[in-house]
C-alpha cells in the first residue's frame, strides 16, 4: 500500500544528502502517539520505505514535486495517512515545502520493476556497503538481495517462502558516464554522515505467478536491499501501453 504525497517548494533545496534522512524524520514524527510510536528505535527490519523526490532531482522555488511512502503493512499506511492529512507544510532542513495533496493507493506487481531510489547492499567483506566498481560481482548482488528478500518476507508473514525461479530473470541498470553504475547518497546514520553506494535500475524483471505474487507484492512496498527506511530499495512496477512501451507507475 502506498501514499503519494505532492508538494510545492518554497525554496532552494540543495542535492546534498539531508533528503532521506530528513524525510525518515518527517515520517517518524508522525508515527509519534501512534502503536508505531518508537519504531525507529526497534531493532530488525523496517517494513516501509519511500521513493526519491520526483520528477527530476533539483528543487527550485514554485516547484511542485512528489514522493511515495510504500509500505506492506497496511494500518502503517492508514494511520501514516491519517496523520498527513492535516499536515499543511513539512521541512527538510529549514526549508518548508508546502503539501498540496495526500493520495493512497495499491499497486499490483507487473514482474517487471523501475528502482524509484538506489538498492543498497552489505559489502562481500561484510563491512561497509557493496559497489559494482570495487567489489564487481552480479552474482553477489543478486544473492544479497534474494537472501535479505526472503528473509524479510519471512519475518512479516511469520512463513519460511522459497523462489523457484531467480529473484530477478532480466536486469537493466541505469549506467553513468565512464560506465560506472554506482551512485553516492550522503546520509546521517545515528548522528553520522556517510556516503551510501547503491545502484539504480531501469529494468528489474521477474516470474511473477499466482504462487509468488504476494511475495513480489510484498517487496513492491517494502523495498528490496538494506536501508529501507532511510529511503533506499523502492520500487515502482512497470506497465505497458499499446505501443509496447514501458512506463513506472
Amino acid at each position: 500500500m502506498r501514499i503519494k504525497v505532492d508538494f510545492k517548494a518554497e525554496d532552494d533545496i540543495p542535492m546534498g544528502g539531508t533528503r532521506k534522512h530528513d524525510i525518515q524524520a518527517f515520517i517518524y514524527s508522525l508515527l509519534m502517539g501512534t502503536k508505531y510510536d518508537g519504531l525507529h528505535d526497534d531493532r530488525g527490519f523496517k517494513f516501509f520505505t519511500f521513493s526519491n523526490f520526483f520528477p527530476g532531482i533539483d528543487v527550485r522555488p514554485g516547484d511542485r514535486k512528489s514522493f511515495v511512502i510504500s509500505s506492506p503493512d497496511e494500518e502503517f499506511i492508514e494511520t501514516l495517512y491519517e496523520k498527513l492529512l492535516p499536515v499543511e507544510r513539512f521541512y527538510i532542513g529549514n526549508r518548508p515545502l508546502e503539501i498540496e495533496r495526500v493520495k493512497k493507493f495499491r499497486l499490483r506487481p507487473t514482474g517487471r520493476f523501475i528502482t524509484g531510489s538506489p538498492v543498497v547492499v552489505r559489502s562481500m567483506t561484510g563491512r561497509g556497503f557493496f559497489t559494482f566498481h570495487h567489489e564487481n560481482s552480479l552474482g553477489y548482488f543478486i544473492g544479497a538481495i534474494t537472501e535479505n528478500a526472503l528473509a524479510k518476507y519471512t519475518a512479516f508473514t511469520g512463513e519460511p517462502f522459497q523462489l523457484e525461479d531467480p529473484i530477478f530473470v532480466r536486469m537493466v541498470p541505469y549506467v553513468r558516464r565512464k560506465g560506472w553504475i554506482d551512485v553516492y547518497v550522503r546520509v546521517n546514520i545515528r548522528g553520522r554522515y556517510f556516503d551510501v553506494p547503491g545502484s539504480s535500475w531501469k529494468l528489474l524483471e521477474a516470474k511473477v505467478t499466482p504462487d509468488n505474487r504476494d511475495f513480489y507484492a510484498f517487496l513492491m512496498d517494502a523495498g528490496i536491499g538494506i536501508l529501507n527506511s532511510l529511503g533506499f530499495g523502492f520500487l515502482n512496477p512497470l506497465r505497458r501501453d499499446k505501443r509496447g512501451e514501458k512506463h513506472g507507475k
